[in-house]
């Protein structure tokens, strides 16, 4: 058999699922049963109700698909895959800063950890941030974690005054306006789409600013034929996919996370094959954890 008639024997013969983030290899998108953001992949799984889900991502991401599918069986392919961004925010640092302003409240990005998620009131994502937080009291003291970018953004947009916490992604945290300017030049006329986890002053030059979700909906409606897209270079693998007739030129080559690289077919053949590195969290951390996510799917309704 070849490896991915290995992956669909397994899959199988598991009844599982396997979900794949917009960013990783292309060959993982391509045998998946669903592609999207970390979010809408978790949502997806709790959906189908598969006895097992094989999550192509990073940690967090498959620890949210646990906390929203708790009695299935998580795995995670390759364990080493984690989140830069993620890891710049502690449960215990949050925990210190709980005690020390008992009158915040506080929003926690998606991207964050299962122990952070359980120390907060509310989560977002990059797609409804602007929603759930401008829902808020205006008069709210509101710490927003990890990404100071996103957070950064949703201040501006919506002109509040949130404490940001001192995170970011490193791939977004790199790309500057004059890597747009530069881009511009290059391909005339295309529309420079960003990732609202880009600093403000590359929100300014962008033309959009958007989830991988909502760039892939963008293109997908757009009677644009080339687009300049400055986001992890992953998407651009369904980007061509999806719209053959259109071309598309990475803002910043490279943009690649190291991370959501880590993941492959071998391995996602051996964890089927021997259900092996799973997503195991604490009862009491789920419960809490959870929460926050399901505040904010309420307050997206």
């Amino acid at each position: 058999m070849t490896l991915t008639e290995e992956i669909l024997h397994w899959k199988k013969v598991r009844n599982a699922v396997i979900l794949a983030h917009n960013y990783v290899r292309p060959e993982l998108q391509d045998i998946a049963d669903f592609t999207g953001d970390s979010l809408e992949l978790s949502i997806r799984a709790k959906s189908v109700k598969a006895p097992v889900i094989v999550f192509c991502g990073v940690r967090f991401m498959a620890e949210t698909a646990k906390l929203l599918s708790p009695d299935a069986v998580v795995l995670l392919p390759n364990p080493d895959a984690g989140c830069p961004m993620a890891d710049m925010a502690a449960a215990e640092q949050v925990r210190k800063y709980k005690k020390e302003n008992p009158e915040a409240f506080l929003v926690a990005y998606v991207n964050s950890s299962a122990d952070v998620k359980a120390e907060v009131d509310l989560c977002c994502t990059s797609g409804n941030a602007e929603t759930i937080i401008g829902a808020l009291p205006a008069d709210r003291k509101v710490l927003f974690l990890p990404d100071r970018n996103l957070g950064g953004n949703m201040n501006l947009r919506l002109g509040r005054e949130m404490v940001l916490w001192p995170g970011c992604c490193p791939i977004h945290d790199a790309v500057t306006p004059e890597a747009i300017r530069k881009a511009r030049k290059e391909h005339p006329g295309s529309p420079v789409l960003v990732h609202p986890e880009c600093r403000p002053e590359v929100l300014a030059e962008a033309d959009q600013a958007l989830s991988t979700a909502g760039i892939l909906k963008f293109v997908r409606n757009s009677s644009d034929k080339s687009f300049i897209i400055g986001t992890e270079e992953g998407i651009l693998h369904r980007l061509r996919k999806e719209n053959p007739e259109k071309e598309f030129f990475p803002l910043l080559p490279p943009m690649v996370c190291a991370d959501m690289k880590k993941i492959t077919l071998e391995q996602v053949r051996d964890v089927l094959r021997d259900l092996s590195n799973q997503v195991e969290l604490p009862e009491r951390l789920m419960k809490d954890a959870v929460k926050p996510i399901e505040a904010m799917l309420d307050a997206s309704r």
